[in-house]
């Protein structure tokens, strides 16, 4: 059950109503969208960050979206699961199957050894994020530049704030996206 009001769009005004506006060219997130809007300087600068990041486009968005299903399925957001796992089978044509399947990425053909660095970073960043390895940042270093990887940190740590932020406020996921249960992983 949702624990605070999805504020509608009429109800927002100045810079965060653009922000509210410009959120449904990003996707399926309005019930997010409309929850962050309770307190517009948290929708306007969170949400506009990801608009503009979106519009830069510095990071590929198959490697975003990877780390964005990854970060979720060790957390087990729902809500996040559900959008990214069809936009990263839409973005990098891998199988519904691999992606639900995304940490056990080691045994999966379907993702290239870049992705599976940028799944393997984006579990140590979420789960032992003060132990990072120098060798593991090389290897980053050999296939991203240095903003592409302070992008990919960025969005792999706030990721982790939108998975609490959207199961503590128990968001909807919004209608039209198939819900995706999480399971305790083995």
């Amino acid at each position: 059950m949702v624990r605070v009001r999805k504020v509608p769009a009429d109800e927002v005004t100045g810079t965060a109503r653009q922000v509210y506006d410009r959120a449904e060219s990003y996707g399926p997130f309005s019930s997010l969208v409309g929850t962050m809007a309770n307190r517009p300087p948290i929708l306007e600068h969170t949400f506009g960050l990801l608009l503009d990041l979106k519009a830069e486009g510095v990071l590929p968005k198959r490697y975003l979206e990877i780390a964005l299903v990854a970060v979720s399925k060790v957390n087990e957001c729902t809500y996040c699961v559900s959008n990214h796992t069809p936009r990263l089978s839409a973005e990098a044509g891998i199988s519904q199957t691999a992606v639900l399947n995304i940490l056990d990425y080691k045994n999966s053909t379907e993702f290239t050894e870049v992705d599976k660095l940028v799944i393997e970073y984006a579990i140590k960043v979420t789960k032992d994020f003060h132990r990072v390895p120098d060798k593991l940042m090389n290897r980053l270093k050999s296939h991203f530049d240095d903003a592409q990887i302070v992008e990919l940190t960025w969005r792999i740590a706030l990721c982790g704030a939108f998975n609490r932020f959207n199961d503590v406020l128990q968001t909807e996921v919004d209608d039209g996206v198939d819900v995706i249960d999480q399971e305790p992983p083995k």
